[in-house]
Order: structure tokens, then C-alpha cells, then sequence
């Protein structure tokens, strides 16, 4: 039983498998810009920051001040930039280029903004599983929930910073979630 409608995705993963694997599902995250229950203490951090490096720029500039110290403001502006605006645009793009599948051996996650990652995650070995489902039927399935860690939400603000393996933002979690406990059970 194969279970998509993403027929691109479906060709895309097919370059991936091993001879004896058969592709069961795939599937991507959900598209657009999206707020997470992290930018609670993001969006004011980020706001601060930015707001604290323009003044600051924007004071040296109208000043005497040397040359170096006109210059010296710029990473913190550009940072606070991107974590205040870019981060939300960075995140859409990689989820726009994020591609899952499941086999009856692995899962996969194809996915980055600059150069492509593939991830791959023997089914039979997996743990600490764990299914977070919304009301309307979409979800995240992590494939290795890092509870021990309160900063683990802040993982993958930063280009470059991994989160920890999921099935991010996928239509029909609880099905897709079944299927990856079947397969684990055959």
C-alpha cells in the first residue's frame, strides 16, 4: 500500500532506495510562513536586539566616530535582522525544499536551502518516538524526542543549527505515524 498524492516527491526519493526497499509513503511539511510556540520568547528577544543594534548603528553613524566603529555595528544589525524578520523566511524556504519518505527499511528526510541533506533513519532502530497531533488531523512525528534538554527549542533558529529529526508539519500524522509502528512491528 503506497500513500501520497505528491507524485514529484515520489520520484524525487526514488533515487534514494537500496535495491530490495519499497517506498510507502511521502509526504512534506506544511508550506508558508508559520510562528511557533518558541517565538513567544523569540519575537520580543529579537525585537530588543534589533532595536538595541539600529539605535546604536544609527547613533555612531550620525557622529565622528572612526571608521572601525561604524563598521563595528553591522553583524549585530544584520543579526538582528534575520532573527527578527529572515528567520520566518529561511524556515519557509527549507520546508519548501523538505521532502519525507518512508520505506519498509528507513525513513528519509531530503531537505536544505543551500546544499541537499539527506537523512536517513533505520526503522528497526528508532526510539523515543513521539506523535504531536492537532485538531485537524495534521501534525509532528519526532523520531528522537530530546526531553532532557530545556533549550531544545531553540535548535534550529540559526542556519546551520540542526533540530532533532522529525516529520515536521505533516497532513494525517496519526496514519503516517501507524504506518512507521507497523513497519517497526514487521
Amino acid at each position: 500500500m503506497f500513500i501520497t498524492n505528491d507524485f514529484e516527491a515520489q520520484s524525487e526519493l526514488q533515487r534514494e532506495l537500496l535495491a530490495d526497499e519499497k517506498l510507502l509513503w511521502t509526504g512534506r511539511p506544511k508550506k508558508g510562513i508559520l510562528f511557533r510556540l518558541s517565538d513567544v520568547f523569540f519575537i520580543p528577544f529579537s525585537i530588543l536586539w534589533c532595536g538595541f543594534a539600529i539605535f546604536c548603528e544609527t547613533s555612531v553613524l550620525s557622529t565622528n566616530a572612526p571608521f572601525f566603529f561604524k563598521l563595528w555595528g553591522i553583524p549585530f544589525v544584520c543579526a538582528g535582522l534575520y532573527i527578527t524578520v529572515g528567520r520566518f523566511f529561511y524556515d519557509k524556504l527549507n520546508r519548501d525544499k523538505t521532502i519525507y519518505g518512508i520505506t519498509n527499511q528507513r525513513v528519509i528526510i531530503k531537505s536544505g536551502v543551500f546544499n541537499t541533506t539527506i537523512e536517513s533513519f533505520n526503522i528497526k532502530t528508532l526510539f523515543n518516538l513521539s506523535i504531536d497531533e492537532k485538531t485537524d488531523g495534521s501534525g509532528t512525528i519526532k523520531l528522537d524526542s530530546d526531553q532532557t534538554n530545556p533549550f531544545s527549542f531553540y535548535r534550529g533558529a540559526w542556519p546551520g543549527n540542526k533540530k532533532a529529526p522529525a516529520l515536521e508539519l505533516i497532513q494525517n500524522v496519526r496514519t503516517v505515524y501507524n504506518l512507521v509502528l507497523q513497519q517497526q512491528r514487521n
